[in-house]
């Protein structure tokens, strides 16, 4: 047990981060949770319709379970970039032996740079006329017949919006999932390569489940982040065409902001704490099955 001026420190340190924790998360979830049980347009004095909004969201709108289903598919391909592609390059840079330092600062500009720029330069990249840059090189191939308006077609706009979140962030994953690696105690390695163990086998046996931990760690973070996603989508197609685009989130701003019914959207932003919470369980659940820990 720790000594009493020892508890008292740690609570010094910890009471700014739990207040700052409980004002800037706790008390706005709290809001919408508050919120969800009224109908408002946020001039009008509020209308208590209990559980009114959340049955009008489960069983009467389309456009809700459109936009959750985009969502879905949002999150698989950002995880796609930011869990696989991440882990791959992580795993290939421990064999660079020059310019990683190059390499690194490279794969990491994109999450420095501001989502504005992301969402001008991904327009510029997409665009058919004039020809933007995936368009060109489908024409340098001979692929001329699948050219199209990626941003306006309905069947590739999902993932065209998609690919920009997943690329923005896998430069920050890899340098996280880098670090992990380089914590692998080397003579484990070294043992494995005696034995006649090829470069997959080290990592599948040796580097993965010792960063298992780490990786698990990694992916919270990038659903949870994923589900949030906002602002490259919007930038981009502000949900369209149609609804081919819209997220929870999308949806969620423009309930509130255009429709100024702050009731429905504030049960649409309980949901989305909810999916999150939920995908952080469901991530945990799957790790304790397999017998690992997170910590």
């Amino acid at each position: 047990m720790l000594p009493s001026r020892s508890r008292t420190s740690v609570l010094v340190f910890l009471l700014p981060p739990l207040l700052l924790y409980l004002v800037a998360v706790v008390a706005p979830v709290g809001q919408s949770l508050f919120l969800s049980f009224f109908r408002w347009d946020g001039i009008t004095d509020m209308q208590f319709v209990g559980l009114d909004n959340y049955t009008r969201m489960l069983t009467g709108d389309d456009v809700f379970w459109r936009a959750f289903g985009n969502a879905l598919g949002y999150l698989a391909i950002s995880l796609f970039f930011q869990l696989g592609v991440a882990l791959l390059l992580a795993n290939l840079l421990t064999y660079v032996r020059r310019g990683k330092e190059v390499v690194k600062t490279l794969y990491l500009l994109p999450a420095i740079v501001s989502t504005v720029a992301i969402g001008f330069l991904f327009q510029r990249v997409y665009s058919f006329e004039p020809t933007g840059f995936v368009n060109q090189v489908l024409q340098a191939v001979g692929l001329d017949g699948l050219a199209r308006p990626w941003l306006s077609d309905v069947n590739t706009v999902l993932a065209a919006v998609s690919v920009p979140e997943g690329w923005r962030f896998t430069g920050l994953y890899m340098l996280i999932l880098y670090a992990a690696i380089l914590a692998v105690p080397a003579e484990l390695e070294e043992a494995a390569k005696l034995d006649g163990a090829s470069a997959w086998k080290v990592f599948r046996h040796v580097r993965f489940p010792y960063i298992r931990p780490v990786w698990i760690t990694t992916t919270i973070m990038a659903a949870t982040y994923s589900l949030r996603g906002f602002d490259i989508p919007y930038l981009l197609t502000n949900g369209g065409p149609g609804q081919a685009s819209e997220l929870l989130t999308t949806y969620m701003y423009k309930t509130a902001f255009t429709s100024t019914d702050f009731g429905y959207a504030s049960t649409i932003s309980v949901f989305i704490v909810v999916e999150c919470v939920a995908a952080v369980a469901l991530i945990v659940g799957l790790l304790r099955r397999r017998g690992g820990v997170l910590l």
